[in-house]
């Protein structure tokens, strides 16, 4: 019987990918991606954990004790980093410590949570409108001169195509956009020079206005490609394309967006999609889009009164298509802001572009073909790639489940046909566990990547943590990039299914400690205070309203300002807490017996749900966060009359 080739007794395995036997039953992996996308599919169970042959084995046995060290976060000792992580299905967002690993807080964004009420409070039900599910996959910060300004966080939801933006002030959500005529929205990408726009790209191809009657026949399908202003949330135009788009990327002086289009084709099926060898990137021209705009040139469908730019079909002032590696997955710009970098997961190699020479492909002075600088060949299954500031690039390899180093100038250099081997531009290999997809760096994103840490998001973890049930956590995995060999320092088990993360220095980032009280929420906690004549922070009243009670409490541990009050049944009553204590970590919530009402109310913040009265009786409700040593005594009654 063949082992699993995921399983960590292949570590030590000499062979090379193409020499194995027991990789698939007489079939190498290069035999296997040959077939397309069936052996794709096939080798995506499978996970090559070979020595590299350059002295750094699977699982970091070589690494040192200081490089270790470095790893190491000691009682009361800060990280260097901030990590926000995607939360994939469970829609949320992660903040890790870099390095530590450690998880420091969820934020919940398209999700409903029961910790802080996310979902079930006033201010996040308007956000959310009913939709309590999402698939977070891309996080990416605000900008500012190419490089993080530490104002924002956006986050994509694949699943109801939307974008939110988070306060980094709070951590907490402030805004959604809801993105009409689209499917799939997937990669996103904010503007670098400024917090300008937010780039989202529609996965799937949809006819334009979805009209059953038209949905037959694709050829007339499209993907947009849109821009949402990243100060207002406002979806500002689209762009109409024939091909998927996949992942988002922007240059640093604000002229292109990028898109890569996994299925030129134009299919519907998967054998469809994969008939092409090469794919494309889109480069989209953004000057020419807002002056075709401004002159009124864009269409609408539907009920959308979003402009949108029809670029299907052939190269225009709007829209190039370079052609790269088939079935682009990644784009990524290197901290120089010189070179796209496109991964073609149905090919062994990656598509370097050189951005300043996209000016005269849209000037037709050369070809969109000679806009590629180099290709190196880098292995099996290459989705995304990382930069350490030094002129190397990090590209994770899926089906070989590697990390591959390689150096961008000797590839253009190589590529040129220069006196430089494919073998010197690929400086070294590192087996990660296992099946690798998204990668980042810190500050790698920006102008100023530091080439200090690499994280690999494995897809699969088998065998290196305990059994938890048929649901296995993926893989985490820290990586040292500070000197001249990658060493792995860290596995850590994490819930699925992280799609992507960043790492930020944390002298970017600055938190309040306490609610400042200046969010967006606060103006309609206002507005209402306003209207029944309350002071938030210090009254505490029962409003009767015609179809509507409004309670408004405050809350100073140990006590609720009110411990009582009556309403009837069948009547919608509005809870309206304010913590008025001023120590930074004292917490306070709202829980309501047998009403399915629970929520957080940070110190100095305010929090409200509605719900409907239940049967006659006595209900308590209390302070579920601890928050004194008299923290059980800290509740009160709603009397429900008939």
């Amino acid at each position: 019987m063949n082992k699993d080739p995921r399983s960590p007794q292949d570590s030590n395995d000499q062979r090379t990918p193409e020499t194995r036997s027991d990789a698939l039953p007489g079939a190498s992996r290069r035999d296997f991606l040959a077939t397309g996308a069936l052996g794709i599919a096939g080798a995506s169970l499978l996970g090559a954990c070979k020595e590299d042959g350059k002295g750094t084995a699977a699982g970091g046995e070589h690494a040192t004790a200081d490089v270790h060290a470095k790893a190491v976060v000691k009682p009361g000792q800060l990280d260097d980093y901030y990590g926000f992580w995607s939360g994939g299905q469970s829609g949320e967002i992660r903040i890790m410590g870099i390095p530590s690993m450690r998880e420091i807080k969820r934020i919940p964004v398209f999700n409903r949570d029961a910790c802080t009420g996310w979902g079930a409070t006033d201010f996040s039900q308007q956000l959310l409108k009913g939709k309590m599910s999402g698939d977070t996959h891309h996080v990416h910060l605000s900008y500012n001169g190419g490089t993080y300004d530490g104002r924002y966080v956006y986050v994509n939801d694949k699943a109801q195509a939307r974008l939110a933006r988070v306060n980094c002030e709070t951590m907490e959500v402030d805004k959604i956009a809801e993105i009409p005529n689209s499917q799939g929205t997937h990669g996103i990408f904010p503007q670098r020079h400024k917090t300008g726009y937010v780039f989202c790209n529609a996965e799937f191809r949809t006819p334009p206005d979805n009209n059953a009657e038209t949905a037959a026949d694709p050829r007339g399908y499209g993907a947009m490609h849109t821009a949402v202003d990243g100060e207002t949330m406002e979806v500002k135009w689209q762009v109409l394309i024939e091909g998927n788009l996949d992942l988002c990327a922007t240059d640093y002086k604000g002229l292109y967006s990028f898109a890569t289009c996994y299925n030129l084709e134009g299919g519907v099926t998967l054998e469809e999609m994969m008939k092409n060898d090469r794919d494309c990137l889109y480069v989209f021209n953004i000057a020419a889009i807002e002056k075709a705009v401004a002159a009124g040139k864009g269409k609408t469908f539907g009920k959308s009164k979003v402009p949108v730019i029809d670029a299907r079909g052939a190269d225009s002032e709007y829209v190039v298509r370079v052609p790269v590696a088939k079935s682009p997955h990644g784009v990524n710009v290197d901290p120089t802001g010189k070179y796209a970098v496109c991964s073609g997961k149905l090919s062994p190699t990656v598509t370097v572009v050189e951005i300043d020479k996209l000016a005269d492909v849209f000037a037709k002075k050369i070809k969109p073909a000679q806009a590629i600088v180099a290709e190196p060949e880098v292995g099996l299954g290459p989705l995304h790639t990382a930069f350490d500031g030094r002129g190397n690039a990090y590209t994770s390899i899926f089906i070989d489940s590697v990390v591959t180093k390689w150096n961008i100038a000797k590839a253009i250099a190589e590529y040129k046909g220069e006196a430089v081997k494919q073998s010197q531009a690929v400086l070294q290999k590192l087996d990660v566990h296992y099946q690798i997809g998204h990668i980042n760096a810190s500050m790698s994103e920006t102008k100023d990547a530091d080439g200090k840490w690499l994280i690999a998001l494995c897809k699969f973890s088998k065998d290196r943590f305990l059994n938890v049930g048929p649901l296995h956590p993926e893989n985490d995995q820290l990586i040292d990039i500070s000197g001249e060999k990658m060493v792995l320092v860290h596995d850590g088990p994490t819930w699925p299914e992280p799609h992507d993360a960043v790492i930020v220095r944390k002298d970017l980032i600055h938190p309040k400690k306490v609610q400042s009280r200046t969010d967006e929420r606060f103006k309609m906690y206002e507005a209402w205070a306003k209207e029944d004549g309350v002071d938030l922070q210090r009254d505490s009243k029962v409003v009767r309203k015609q179809g509507l009670v409004r309670v408004y409490i405050t809350s100073l541990a140990p006590k609720f300002a009110m411990s009582e009050f009556t309403v009837k049944t069948g009547d919608r009553v509005q809870v309206i807490i304010s913590n008025i204590d001023k120590v930074e970590d004292l917490s306070h919530g709202f829980c309501m017996s047998h009403h399915d009402v629970n929520f957080l109310v940070n110190a100095q913040d305010t929090q409200s749900a509605t719900f409907t009265a239940g049967a006659p009786g006595v209900y308590w409700y209390y302070c579920p966060w601890f928050c004194h040593a008299l923290h059980l005594e800290m509740r009160g009654r709603m009397i429900v009359t008939a």
